[in-house]
């Protein structure tokens, strides 16, 4: 169990390879495919790991945090307040930030 964990798995080499063949059919540009993920993770309320990865991957190709943050406002109205709510504490999480009025533990 702690091998899947750590990501050190065939479960994550699949996932991987499943994320680069879905890329290359969407025929999305590379910030629009991630935004469009970033955007249904939230819908999902996803764990803290899938945003450490997928947000992670949109940093290294150079999408703003403004843009990820409009994507937010953007889906809000459909997804609701308290998914992007979830969604923002689960970024602070995967990425070890703790939220305005929240002690660090």
């Amino acid at each position: 169990m702690s091998a899947l964990a750590q990501a050190d798995a065939p479960v994550f080499e699949t996932i991987v390879q499943m994320t680069l063949d879905t890329f290359e059919r969407s025929g999305l540009d590379p910030e629009t495919y991630l935004l469009t993920r970033i955007a249904a993770l939230v819908a999902m309320d996803a764990a803290p790991a899938s945003y450490l990865l997928n947000i992670g991957a949109a940093e290294e190709l150079g999408v703003s945090p403004e843009r990820i943050q409009g994507t937010l406002v953007a889906i809000a109205p459909v997804v609701g307040s308290a998914r992007v709510v979830s969604a923002a504490r689960s970024i602070g999480e995967a990425f070890g930030l703790a939220l305005e009025g929240e002690a660090e533990g």
